[in-house]
């Protein structure tokens, strides 16, 4: 049995369904921040897939472009199923701006988390009770004989704090959960996709080839061409600086919009 399937059934012995939550770009120069959320129970993961096909999934930067585009491929064919829920929420580079890249990516988690939501059947994301953690809802639960809570909320990294929706933080947790790897692969190739459109918008950056990162060609066409509206102005200011080679950051910088 795959690991990642293993750790999630588990996790689902005290919970009728389990959201698997993780992001993509967070620490990139240009674009938004996105976020994929996966919704799986007990029949999904009994299901023939998941069986046959869940030792193939993994943390989305370990897998190459093609596996997984074929992943992201195959999670929308099981969306339109009916074996899953998947959705995504984005912040946009202004809210990165306004929120910072935590506050955005918070955003954008909690936006993937409503959208699967509004789309789930009977589903109602588990908020704290009276400021109670996860652990102690599922205790209280079992004291009062009802055995199952409706949902648990499985999110990559450390606890996002303040966040509406009682979650449990896994750091790593792309490479431990089905659910949050699956969420990892759709985050991924939704940003991928959506870095192309702005390459084709604002050609030489590269943007097709390096997401949005701080590549050397990616920082060199920053100093020479100057920023887009698509590039973080927060990021620009903490990375130039100073620049390979002692080039000072100073005439691009001034054209970024800081409003």
């Amino acid at each position: 049995m795959s690991v990642l399937r293993q750790f999630d059934l588990h996790q689902l012995a005290k919970n009728e369904r389990l959201i698997g939550v993780d992001e993509a770009g967070r620490g990139c120069l240009a674009g938004p921040v996105v976020a994929g959320a996966v919704c799986l129970n007990n029949d999904f993961f009994q299901s023939s897939w998941c069986k046959l096909r869940a030792a193939e999934v993994d943390d989305s930067k370990k897998l190459d472009v093609n596996k997984r585009e074929e992943i992201y491929a195959e999670i929308h064919t099981l969306k339109h199923s009916g074996h899953l829920h998947a959705e995504t929420g984005f912040a946009t580079v202004d809210e990165i701006n306004i929120h910072n890249i935590l506050g955005a990516t918070r955003l954008a988690m909690r936006r993937a988390l409503e959208a699967v939501e509004k789309v789930a059947e009977n589903l109602k994301l588990p908020a704290p009770e009276n400021g109670s953690s996860l652990f102690e809802q599922q205790k209280s639960a079992e004291e009062t004989g009802n055995s199952s809570t409706t949902t648990a909320i499985l999110i990559d990294g450390r606890p996002l704090n303040p966040f509406p929706y009682t979650h449990t933080a896994i750091v790593k947790g792309d490479g431990k959960s089905l659910a949050i790897a699956l969420a990892s692969i759709l985050a991924k190739v939704t940003r991928d996709e959506m870095m192309l459109e702005l390459d084709r918008r604002h050609p030489g950056y590269g943007f097709a080839q390096n997401k949005g990162y701080g590549t050397e060609r990616h920082r060199v066409a920053i100093l020479q061409v100057g920023p887009t509206e698509e590039h973080r102005p927060l990021f620009l200011r903490k990375l130039f600086g100073t620049f390979p080679n002692g080039v000072q950051f100073t005439l691009p910088l001034a054209q970024v919009k800081m409003g």
